[in-house]
């Protein structure tokens, strides 16, 4: 081969090393760059059956056309489920990764959960990310490992709450949904636009005493909701349920939840131990327009025989709907406002945008609402995740998932190593059409609080595809569920003759599933 040709052969051979070092740095960059901004939305009680997505029919007389955006542009979850249905160790989990004995915080206590452990806005903190959380916190401590954070006095109020910083805390006049959302939009604005973000926007809302906002008092004053067929459940077979202290038409404050009152700030009706509480952050304006409204409002209610308690029971149950709707209202304009944020900063491309609840909640089933049972209502978790050219549109995800999760995923899309002692697996294969074969059959789930709040009961169990196993620990009762059978589980099969062979396979899941978490054995 002559000089010439050779020069000419180095000469290529030195231009495709150029080529190839300047590409391989593009796509490093690109790696870099592609790392995807997290937001995650988290609301508080927002039952699925309240989200218009799923279908239900109470949904599509008040429907939510923002949030359904998420799942038409990604992936809606139809059996993601939680470990502990209750507001502060909900978080806790999806902090975490772990179950309520493992990361310590069990219930809702003064005592404080242990913000010197192992979290997600750590991890992604040490690897670049900016974090923030603004809105709704509850874990009775300060924040760790954000770079910023706002967040609500407990559980924050509807109507000019407070919210505390690492400086001080501050009163904010508006309405609580428009407040978090507009503070979501300003730190936004603010954060450094290099490099890629964790953001948890936390509503309040639709948390107890469903206070709308002064634009939606009148919402729904005209709808009827259907009334679920268990409404008036007698709970027969089932001694917890009969136990509880939940139930709308018996148990629900007549002034702090449901507004009844015949004059300005006195519920005339019964002693009612938060009589109005929330009318303390309004102003004297916001308070004359509340009043107004809802005076009007009752005046049907005072219209019914007193001795007609079925006909109570049903208006009660109407004006939950009515309010519970109204504030999920704000909600959706909330979401709606930052995906189009998203859309016109150029960041919904590269944006993993989540939308989910601490829990669910009951809307009337069993006559109830508020959560805490290991039945469906409660234990389902809406869930719903988007991430364009990763997640295809319309997609619906039906495997078992549960909060243990969340973390494990995120991590696995951000492309870092997922600790050990997280207890959750990454769903990032469910996404991708990719079911790995030995993805969870089963789920733990475990009860801490009692005494407490609506009474009840302690209690554990496991659920898989099918059947659900429950143990109420302390009083020694269990209770079996065929869900196919039986969705609205009105029905307890244990100790029915027939049902040896699912109750002893369901025992035994238990257990491993005890093993498995390193339950402890006075947690057991």
């Amino acid at each position: 081969m002559n000089t010439e040709m050779t020069r000419g052969y180095s000469f290529i051979l030195l231009m495709l090393w150029f080529a190839l070092g300047f590409s391989s740095c593009s796509m490093d960059e690109k790696v870099v760059e592609s790392k995807p901004n997290i937001l995650f939305i988290m609301t508080d009680d927002h039952a699925l059956q309240a989200i218009s997505a799923y279908g239900h029919p109470l949904s599509q007389l008040a429907p939510t056309p923002n949030i359904d955006r998420i799942a038409s542009s990604g992936a809606l979850f139809t059996s993601n489920f939680c470990g502990n249905s209750i507001c502060g160790p909900s978080r806790a989990t999806v902090l975490t990764g772990k179950h309520s004995h493992k990361n310590g915080f069990m219930r809702n206590t003064n005592i404080g959960f242990d913000g010197t452990q192992q979290t997600l806005p750590k991890i992604l903190g040490k690897n670049g990310y900016q974090t923030a959380i603004i809105g709704k916190w509850h874990l009775v401590s300060e924040p760790t490992g954000f770079d910023h954070w706002e967040i609500l006095h407990d559980q924050g109020e509807y109507n000019n709450p407070d919210f505390i910083t690492i400086q001080d805390t501050t009163q904010k006049f508006g309405y609580v949904t428009d407040l978090i959302t507009d503070m979501t939009k300003d730190w936004l604005d603010k954060r450094d636009p290099e490099k890629p973000f964790y953001l948890m926007m936390h509503h309040k809302a639709p948390h107890r005493n469903w206070v709308p906002a002064e634009r939606h008092y009148h919402l729904y004053d005209d709808t009827e909701f259907p009334m679920p067929d268990n409404y008036f459940d007698d709970y027969e077979g089932r001694y917890a349920a009969s136990q509880q202290e939940m139930n709308i038409y018996r148990d629900m404050f007549e002034g702090h939840n449901l507004k009844l009152s015949t004059e300005k700030g006195v519920d005339s009706l019964r002693y009612d131990p938060w009589p109005h509480v929330f009318m303390g952050r309004m102003t004297d304006e916001e308070k004359e327009t509340f009043w107004k409204a809802y005076h009007k409002k009752n005046e049907s209610y005072f219209e019914l025989d007193p001795a007609d308690s079925v006909a109570i029971a049903k208006w009660k149950f109407q004006r939950y709907m009515q309010d519970y709707l109204a504030v999920i209202k704000s909600v959706d304009e909330s979401v709606g406002e930052i995906l189009d944020y998203l859309d016109e900063n150029g960041l919904s491309e590269n944006t993993l945008v989540v939308y989910t609840s601490d829990q669910g909640f009951y809307l009337g089933e069993h006559g109830w609402f508020d959560k805490r049972f290991m039945y469906e209502e409660s234990m389902l978790m809406p869930l719903m995740i988007r991430y364009p050219g990763y997640i295809g549109e319309g997609l619906q995800v039906s495997n078992l998932t549960q909060n243990i999760d969340f973390a494990p995923t995120f991590l696995d899309y951000v492309g870092l190593q997922i600790p050990d002692d997280m207890q959750g697996e990454s769903f990032r294969p469910l996404l991708e059409n990719s079911t790995p074969e030995d993805w969870r059959q089963s789920l733990y789930y475990h009860y801490y609080e009692f005494p407490g709040f609506h009474s009840v009961r302690k209690h554990y169990g496991v659920r898989d595809e099918r059947h659900k196993l429950i143990y109420f620990y302390e009083e020694d009762k269990w209770e079996l569920f065929d869900l196919e059978k039986d969705p609205t589980e009105m029905n307890n099969i244990y100790g029915l003759e027939g049902t040896e062979e699912i109750t002893d396979r369901m025992t035994h899941e238990l257990r491993a599933l005890q093993d498995k978490y390193e339950v402890p054995e006075d947690h057991r």
